[in-house]
């Protein structure tokens, strides 16, 4: 089968395919570091390939963006932060794996839009409070860190989860986006042999459309990376809190 009648196969009409162009515009901005808007690309490519197979759709885009986000914030990452998560956003993963053709992902969906809304509401009260500490407890990065790896498996849904946590921390900027960066590069890499050999989401087919969306991609991340450097550390955190907090009301009732 040639290129073009690989893409034909999708049959995916005009306005489909400008939505996913768009999609994959915010996925550029969002890898950039402008955090939050990547439950609006879940739910854009749900809608046209359904839930399942949109996550293989976007897991190697995702990948292509991280190394442009680890290359572009290379100096900016606590690696103490990544060691202590990985271990358990594997475990989420493994779990996703295992999971994720039984769980009703309406129900799963529904719930974590509940658990992000309420500990959305904590952070913003906690950053009214304008405290300095940062949470000390050892379950709270096994916890942030199960739930990240369990919900980017299951939907690639781990961004307001990771928000939260790093908003907790307290990390600035580019930390935030640096750190962020190295941790879903190397989960996404993790994740992507189990779309491939178990769930068989990610293909030839999904690769090759893939290759005509990458570039979109790639101009978003550039545009964004020059609006981040516009924006301040309080502003930053205001921002990702606001659409972390639509993120999940989007993901309550879609």
């Amino acid at each position: 089968m040639s290129y073009l009648e690989i893409l034909q196969s999708f049959q995916l009409i005009a306005w489909e395919w400008v939505a996913i162009g768009f999609a994959v515009f915010l996925l550029g901005l969002s890898k950039s570091g402008i955090k939050g808007i990547g439950i609006i690309i879940v739910v854009i490519l749900a809608f046209i390939f359904g839930e399942k197979a949109s996550t293989g759709v976007l897991l190697p885009m995702l990948i292509a963006a991280d190394i442009f986000a680890v290359t572009y914030y290379f100096h900016h990452v606590k690696w103490d932060i990544i060691k202590k998560l990985i271990p358990w956003m594997i475990v989420g993963v493994l779990v996703g794996v295992w999971v994720g053709n039984d769980i009703s992902e309406l129900l799963f969906k529904r719930m974590m839009a509940v658990i992000i809304i309420i500990s959305v509401l904590i952070m913003i009260y906690t950053e009214r409070k304008a405290s300095p500490k940062v949470p000390k407890s050892k379950w709270f990065g096994i916890i942030m860190g199960f739930l990240a790896g369990f919900t980017t498996m299951i939907g690639n849904l781990a961004g307001p989860i990771s928000n939260i946590y790093f908003l907790a921390m307290r990390f600035p900027k580019n930390e935030f986006i640096g750190t962020a960066a190295w941790l879903f590069f190397i989960i996404n890499v993790f994740k992507l042999p189990f779309h491939i050999l178990v769930w068989k989401t990610v293909s030839v087919d999904t690769l090759v459309l893939n290759s005509v969306l990458i570039p979109t991609v790639v101009i978003g991340f550039f545009l964004g990376a020059r609006i981040v450097k516009l924006i301040s550390n309080l502003n930053y955190r205001r921002f990702i809190l606001i659409v972390t907090a639509i993120g999940g009301i989007i993901m309550l009732f879609r």
